[in-house]
């Protein structure tokens, strides 16, 4: 029986599933100083052999027996020196019976002599079948969370600090590469013998190995190795991609005022990778999908941000190690955070702070749509389950948050004493605290206790109003998330001093000239603390527009009810692009032909590129025939960004004018490929929402057959565009088949994955018959091993309005060994189960209420119409 858990005090559903316990560190037997592993690679059996030694100082005396994490290796024998060892393994642990009991602080070694066949994680062997005969042959590890046990025996959590080594035989045309520095290399026969020396201290989950016939570019910061790594016939995509980490730790040095603290930079880009990256230490693994070609550069900065991550990590993470998992937000949050540094660095002010706003709605809508959880927890199923938008983009608001607190000066003072204290130690939260006390003095355990030990964020909404007699601004500010009580429950009610200012409109007001000068705010700090609240400012004239917490800094949702008056001023004259943001929202939610026209305008003339994006966005939510023209103009926007946006948007108004606008970015195609890609999957969207009028369903797959044709290109994206328009067409068989096609073994990794997925999207309006196909189909995919597939396959399965969904589900809930997957997999069977109450009548509902809808915007386009004429007249 399956249940939907919820929170009974906030209304959130409960991150933790049934099986969910408390976990903490184990009983620390002593100190772990080195672990050497010498390894002989198998790479067609995908197999190897070897040997583990692991040097140990005991805490005490008197331990007769060891345990270490050891899942499914093959243990052939254990010794202390010369002296063998009673073991038994059970294919979790190994539990050594020593001959000796240890002596305090009288360092032993042991040594394990072990064999593992196919590992299920931690090592992965890739290379070509029949399916994929290009594919290259690499051997590349991944240990985070705790998946190092399934590669070798070893004490499998953070708090086990130790050097490492690590010697490994490959065929002599591979290289091998691992943490530390290269000490020596060697031959032997058709082999090659590589070993390589970590000389500080990390913990076993960045012990890495990477081996493939690989080209090396070389690059280099303060004499310092730093090199790239990749696939050969790529190095010009490398450079393209990885050619700023130089520049990049220069920066990440001086901000953290610590040098970068090991002895080289690789950067390791391997095939069918199953994250984006992995700060090994001094060893980065990348997936090889984040190397760009020329084209992908114009308008993606997402591989330089994962570039930022991974090498921040070096310091947050490497150097500093979390002591338990339950503390991993104080490294993914800084590496997370560093993406919003590296890009105010390179590309300023305004895009640093629309970053900033896409991380906090990315935690905005996990809090939202899935649970609600503190940040630091120990309860769970799998410590992997913690790696998720709480962890890295509420993360990376908690430290902007801070920032926003002490000032950029403390800010970095703190972090650099932070580092400075705990460089090769372990940490937790409450080190970070005691860092920030110690170098500013400011005491943050308020902002901690309601960021980091609980969940949630304040939802406010604002209201302004002038009294032009006393010449008083009222500014009223209700806290939504709180329902109950006077003053709420206070557990409930955030305290913060949120900045508040009014803004007039600059001297030389030409509507025509986007450069002219951002107004100065006339600011006040208010305490916000109660449920509701109103503040009275006085002020020598009525301001033009207000804004709430200037710099936009907390982390929160906030709802502008503003006059439209004050919401134009504010989108035109703010100089923040987060405010001005917000007041394109609330004036696309009051509506009306003057909220087009003043969004159309805006749309032409604004001069930031991530305000007009979101302005396109906010436009196609008037529901107006007006908006479609405003639309239109942004599709010649110099910013492909912006394009992209404005595709976007155009998809939601289904109309003929619409395909026929963006038929032609499909046909004649686009600078960028994701413009492209949007395009192709509106008009599908299209097609699906018209099915008495053109575009017919013949006309678009005709279109989108074409694309998968001939679009072949970087990662798949144009004709992963086209396979999700084909979704959209639910009711088509011709689209469900030519789907089915792209499913296939064979087909390129990228664009097969986007299928399976679209095999969800399609179900919902497809026959009894093709659905009984698509669950076929999806329950032969559940049962491959590769992480991404079954990933896909659960997405797929999750959109699904059938019953029958949930048994694929849990089957391979059962059977995988990812604790992702597993959780997935969880989450998807409670959505399939709301789901599948959606019954005929309820679709037929929903489809009367569509038209209703669209007769109603018909008869309020034409009103708005008449209206503004007879002003004219």
């Amino acid at each position: 029986m399956s249940h939907t858990y919820f929170d009974s005090e906030n209304g959130h559903k409960s991150f933790e599933m049934p099986g969910a316990r408390p976990h903490y560190n184990p009983d620390r037997p002593g100190q772990v100083e080195h672990i050497f592993l010498d390894l002989v690679l198998n790479i067609p059996k995908q197999s190897f052999r070897g040997t583990c030694s692991i040097r140990i100082n005991p805490v005490r005396s008197g331990i007769d027996k060891l345990t270490l994490d050891a899942v499914n290796l093959k243990i052939k024998s254990v010794k202390v020196g010369d002296t063998k060892q009673n073991f038994d393994s059970d294919g979790e642990f190994l539990q050594i019976q020593l001959h000796e009991a240890t002596e305090a602080y009288k360092p032993i070694t042991i040594a394990i002599d072990y064999s593992v066949e196919k590992p299920q994680r931690g090592l992965y062997f890739v290379g070509p079948d029949k399916h994929y005969p290009d594919k290259p042959t690499q051997v590349w590890t991944q240990g985070e969370d705790e998946d190092s046990r399934f590669w070798f025996p070893c004490f499998d959590y953070p708090g086990q600090l130790a050097t490492s080594e690590v010697r490994v035989q490959v065929p002599k045309q591979l290289f091998a590469i691992s943490n530390g520095e290269l000490i020596k290399t060697e031959t032997d026969g058709d082999d090659k013998i590589y070993h390589w020396s970590q000389t500080q201290v990390h913990p076993t989950y960045l012990m890495t190995l990477a081996v493939g016939d690989f080209a090396e570019i070389e690059d280099e910061w303060n004499g310092k190795p730093v090199n790239y790594y990749v696939e050969k016939s790529r190095e010009a995509d490398a450079k393209r991609s990885m050619g700023k980490t130089p520049q990049m730790i220069e920066f990440f040095s001086q901000a953290f005022g610590y040098p970068y603290p090991f002895p080289k930079y690789a950067q390791v880009c391997v095939d069918d990778f199953i994250f984006g990256g992995m700060e090994n230490t001094s060893t980065t693994l990348l997936t090889d999908r984040c190397l760009l070609d020329e084209r992908a550069t114009l308008d993606n900065r997402g591989t330089e941000s994962l570039v930022a991550h991974e090498l921040a990590h070096q310091w947050f993470g490497d150097l500093v190690v979390i002591k338990h998992w339950s503390h991993a937000w104080i490294k993914e949050g800084m590496a997370s955070y560093c993406e919003v540094l590296w890009t105010d660095k390179e590309y300023g002010r305004e895009d640093a702070a629309y970053y900033m706003l896409n991380e906090a709605r990315s935690y905005l809508a996990e809090d939202s749509s899935r649970y609600r959880r503190p940040m630091v927890t120990h309860v769970y199923r799998e410590a992997i389950e913690l790696y998720d938008r709480h962890l890295y983009e509420k993360g990376a608001c908690v430290y902007h948050m801070i920032r926003a607190e002490l000032g950029d000066e403390l800010f970095y003072k703190a972090i650099q004493t932070f580092v400075q204290d705990n460089a090769h130690k372990t940490v937790e939260t409450i080190d970070l605290l005691r860092a920030i006390e110690k170098a500013t003095g400011r005491n943050l355990m308020f902002l901690f206790d309601q960021y980091v030990y609980r969940g949630g964020h304040p939802d406010y909404k604002v209201a302004y109003a002038w009294d032009g007699d006393s010449k008083l601004a009222k500014v009223t500010v209700t806290q939504t998330q709180v329902k109950d009580g006077k003053n709420g429950n206070t557990k409930d009610v955030f305290d913060l001093k949120i900045p508040i200012g009014f803004g007039y409109k600059p001297e030389k007001d030409d509507s025509d000239d986007s450069t002219s000068s951002a107004p100065q705010l006339k600011t006040f700090t208010v305490r916000v603390y109660e449920r509701e609240q109103s503040f009275y400012f006085p002020l020598e004239e009525k301001p033009a527009f207000v804004s709430f917490d200037v710099g936009n800094k907390y982390l929160k949702t906030v709802s502008l009810e503003y006059p439209i008056a004050e919401l134009k001023a504010q989108l035109l004259f703010d100089p923040d692009p987060v405010s001005q943001i917000y007041a394109a929202q609330a004036l696309a939610k009051k509506g009306g032909l003057e909220a087009v026209n003043t969004l159309s305008e805006v749309l032409k003339k604004e001069r930031f590129w991530a305000v007009r994006a979101e302005v396109a966005s906010e436009l196609v939510e008037i529901k107006l025939d007006q908006a479609f023209d405003g639309l239109v103009a942004g599709l010649k926007d110099k910013d492909a960004r912006v394009r992209r946006a404005v595709v976007g948007a155009l998809g939601k108004i289904k109309t003929h004018e619409t395909y026929k606008a963006l038929r032609s970015i499909v046909e004649k195609g686009d600078a960028s490929y994701y413009v492209e890609a949007a395009a192709a999957s509106a008009i599908g969207g299209i097609a699906a929402a018209n099915p008495d009028e053109k575009p017919t369903d013949e006309q678009v797959l005709k279109e989108l057959k074409l694309v998968l044709k001939e679009r072949q290109g970087w990662n798949e994206v144009v004709r992963s565009g086209a396979i999700a328009g084909l979704a959209q067409m639910k009711t088509s068989e011709d689209a469900l088949n030519l789907i089915l096609k792209y499913t296939a073994a064979g087909t390129p990794q990228a664009l097969r994955l986007g299928a399976i997925r679209a095999l969800g999207t399609i179900s919902t309006g497809q026959t009894n018959i093709n659905l009984e196909r698509i669950l076929q189909r999806l329950a032969e995919f559940s049962r491959e091993t590769f992480f991404l597939t079954q990933v896909s396959v659960v997405a797929a399965l999750g959109q699904m309005e059938t019953r029958k969904a949930i048994q694929i589900l849990r089957s391979l809930a059962d059977q995988t060994p990812d604790g992702r997957v597993r959780r997935m997999a969880d989450e998807a069977v409670q959505r399939v189960q709301k789901n599948a109450g959606s019954d005929a009548a309820v679709k037929q509902l929903r489809e009367e209420l569509d038209q209703v809808k669209k007769d109603n915007q018909d008869l309020k386009s034409r009103l708005e119409s008449l209206e503004a004429k007879s002003k004219k007249d």
